[in-house]
């Protein structure tokens, strides 16, 4: 086991990686460690897994474990991991933040419990949390039910200040732009930024309100990364232009979203199969057309062909 090592700031390109799947339906751990490689050759600041892009509630315990273990060991400590611990049992989420912990993760994200709407009992459970792993940062990912319970930013607040272990929020309710400028003006010091998610779909305007960074999913991380370098230069105009670029392939995967990712990261030879547990549409021969037109739009953004071939090629 790995202590976890000194905390580092959560700031940048966060992209949550999805779970591939075999075709018998089990984890495809080598097509996972290929996908850190490729978010490492991006220049990520940093990743997490699992969340609700990885499929996290159709994974058993020991699927999280053995698979946060993978990541972790794939990524060796050259970017911070935020581990997702999210679970309806209260037990199982203290189990896996521990064991997250151990590994070697740098924050723990954790939704607010959808059951709970005012701050007392999300004040409760977040203070359990901290006392199981005293000296880790806690992520609050307010995102709507039935996830989580997309909690107003009063009552954010309000939790976050009675629990100064909750050093970051995932702001994930809509309208996340005018929430996040909210929670800013009146955070406590302990709080040390907001992100943003929701696949990317509104970061610039999250951006412009102060975010610290953003989750998306994995599928245009080089153009995540290369829009969040420009925000860093101060230069509006071009992060305008990567997020209009890009706008096409966001707006189809908020309607397919696991489907839709895993198809780029199939079509790019980043997984070997493009299955997934959970329920929802796929994409038919017209979708894959389209997305076929989007993404040679974006190609020279995203890493040539041979890159890919030699992180699939090249495990070491």
């Amino acid at each position: 086991m790995t202590q976890h090592s000194p905390a580092v700031p959560i700031s940048g390109v966060f992209p949550v990686l999805p779970t591939p799947f075999d075709p018998k339906g089990q984890p495809d751990v080598g097509s996972l460690r290929r996908l850190v490689r490729y978010l490492l050759r991006c220049g990520v600041d940093g990743i997490t897994f699992p969340g609700v892009a990885s499929e996290f509630a159709q994974l058993s315990e020991d699927e999280r474990r053995q698979l946060l273990e993978a990541v972790l060991a794939e990524t060796g400590g050259r970017v911070p991991v935020v581990a997702g611990v999210t679970s309806a049992d209260a037990e199982m989420t203290l189990r896996l933040a521990r064991h997250a912990r151990d590994h070697g993760a740098q924050a723990l994200m954790v939704a607010a419990p959808p059951q709970w709407n005012e701050a007392g009992p999300q004040i409760a459970y977040f203070e359990r949390l901290a006392q199981a792993v005293p000296g880790l940062a806690i992520m609050l990912q307010n995102v709507p039910p039935p996830v989580g319970a997309g909690l107003a930013p009063k009552v954010l607040l309000e939790v976050v200040r009675a629990v100064p272990a909750i050093r970051y929020i995932k702001e994930e309710a809509l309208p996340s732009g005018q929430r996040l400028s909210v929670v800013l003006a009146d955070a406590p010091a302990s709080l040390l930024g907001v992100l943003g998610g929701a696949g990317g779909r509104y970061i610039t305007d999250e951006l412009r309100r102060g975010a610290c960074g953003t989750m998306p999913a994995i599928e245009l991380a080089e153009v995540h990364v290369a829009l969040f370098v420009a925000h860093r230069q101060g230069d509006a105009r071009r992060v305008r232009e990567l997020f209009t670029r890009m706008l096409p392939v966001l707006n189809t995967q908020a309607v397919f979203r696991w489907a839709l990712t895993k198809q780029v990261l199939l079509q790019r030879g980043l997984i070997d199969h493009g299955g997934q547990r959970i329920d929802g549409p796929r994409l038919d021969a017209m979708d894959r057309a389209d997305l076929d037109a989007f993404l040679a739009d974006l190609g020279d953004l995203l890493l040539p062909l041979g890159v890919l071939s030699e992180l699939r090629n090249n495990p070491g």
